[in-house]
């Protein structure tokens, strides 16, 4: 019996220093898996994610592209810019949580995110909230920015769509873009079908494209 506790005794804590490697190590993968400024997850994160989510039932996809951004860090400052930056992630956090949802910051000050929608109407509902959740104002450094965001979305249904995320992404960003240059807070695509051709994963022409095929912001 003796043997027995001196061995545990000797045991436990080796056991105790494993566990806290353990939890050290989990911290450090989830820390790589975020982005440091915003918290928000990784592209690779976010794929891997949003893969799974897809794959439970109707969801939409959703691409965000911030409004005079660059306005503000180039007048302001990058420390202006990534308080912005941050607000946003704290902000599209509140909302990925509201809605059962995930974000991603793609880069810049552009982010994407999927979340379960139940009917159009529910998709019509989350891009009005989701882009006055955005545009409310960034108080930082004695100023209050107004910056707001372009919003561009698709629907997906896995009972009836075949699509990977990479492609409804872009789906979702040639949106986003028209939404941009129309000045509409929003726009959806009605179907799955590409407008545009993509070069490396990206819509070609990125900064002038055709109008077909869409829904706009009501």
């Amino acid at each position: 019996m003796s043997h027995t506790l001196t061995a545990l005794s000797a045991a436990l804590p080796v056991a105790a220093g494993w566990s806290l490697h353990s939890l050290r190590l989990r911290r450090r993968i989830e820390a790589a898996r975020r982005d440091p400024l915003t918290g928000l997850l990784t592209r690779d994160a976010f794929a891997d994610r949003a893969t799974q989510m897809l794959t439970r039932g109707r969801s939409a996809v959703y691409v965000i592209d911030l409004n005079r951004f660059k306005e503000i860090n180039d007048t302001h400052g990058h420390a202006a810019g990534d308080a912005v930056l941050r607000a946003t992630g704290q902000r599209l956090s509140y909302w990925a949580a509201d809605n059962a949802g995930i974000v991603v910051r793609l880069g810049g000050d552009e982010f994407a995110a999927v979340a379960p929608v139940f009917s159009r109407e529910d998709l019509l509902w989350t891009l009005t909230e989701l882009t006055q959740v955005l545009e409310e104002g960034v108080h930082a450094d004695g100023h209050v920015f107004t910056v707001g965001a372009s919003v561009g979305a698709v629907a997906y249904d896995p009972a009836t769509d075949t699509a990977d995320v990479s492609a409804l992404l872009r789906l979702a960003d040639e949106q986003m873009y028209r939404a941009k240059r129309g000045g509409a807070p929003w726009m959806n695509a009605l179907t799955l079908t590409p407008e545009h051709a993509t070069v490396n994963g990206r819509r070609a022409g990125r900064r002038g494209t055709a109008d077909t095929g869409t829904e706009t912001a009501a």
